[in-house]
C-alpha cells in the first residue's frame, strides 16, 4: 500500500509542472506549426516552430520602464523632425523617441523609463 501511494506522489510531482506549462502556453496565445516535406529521394523532414504572440497591446503610462519585447511594431524614430506634424518635439538630452504600436514613447537612454507617451500620433 505505501509504494502505491508514494508512486502517486511521485507521479503528482512530476505531472503538476507539466499542467502549469500548458496552462501559460494558452494565457500567451502558444501556437504551434508542424511543416513535413517529402524530399526526392524519400527522406521525410519534420520540423515544428513554436510562435508567441502577445494577447493585447501594451498600455505604456509615464514612468514606467519600457521594454521592447512588449512593444507592437517597435521602431527607434531617429529624426523626430520628420514627424512635427504628429506633437513630437525635441527630446531631451538622454532620451528618444520610440514607436510602439500607434504610440510615440519617449524613453530615457540610460535606464528605460518612459518620460511621455504620445497615443495615437501614427493614426
Amino acid at each position: 500500500m505505501n509504494k502505491i501511494i508514494l508512486a502517486a506522489l511521485a507521479a503528482s510531482s512530476i505531472l503538476s509542472p507539466l499542467a502549469a506549462t500548458g496552462a501559460s502556453a494558452q494565457q500567451r496565445d502558444e501556437r504551434r506549426t508542424t511543416v513535413i516535406r517529402q524530399q526526392p529521394n524519400g527522406r521525410t523532414f519534420v520540423t515544428e516552430r513554436r510562435v508567441v504572440r502577445p494577447q493585447q497591446a501594451r498600455r505604456w503610462a509615464r514612468g514606467q520602464r519600457f521594454d521592447r519585447r512588449y512593444a507592437n511594431n517597435y521602431q527607434e524614430i531617429r529624426d523626430w523632425r520628420q514627424y512635427r506634424g504628429r506633437r513630437l518635439y525635441a527630446p531631451p538630452r538622454g532620451y528618444h523617441w520610440v514607436r510602439s504600436g500607434n504610440d510615440a514613447v519617449l524613453v530615457a537612454l540610460s535606464g528605460g523609463l518612459i518620460g511621455a507617451v504620445l497615443g495615437g500620433a501614427f493614426n
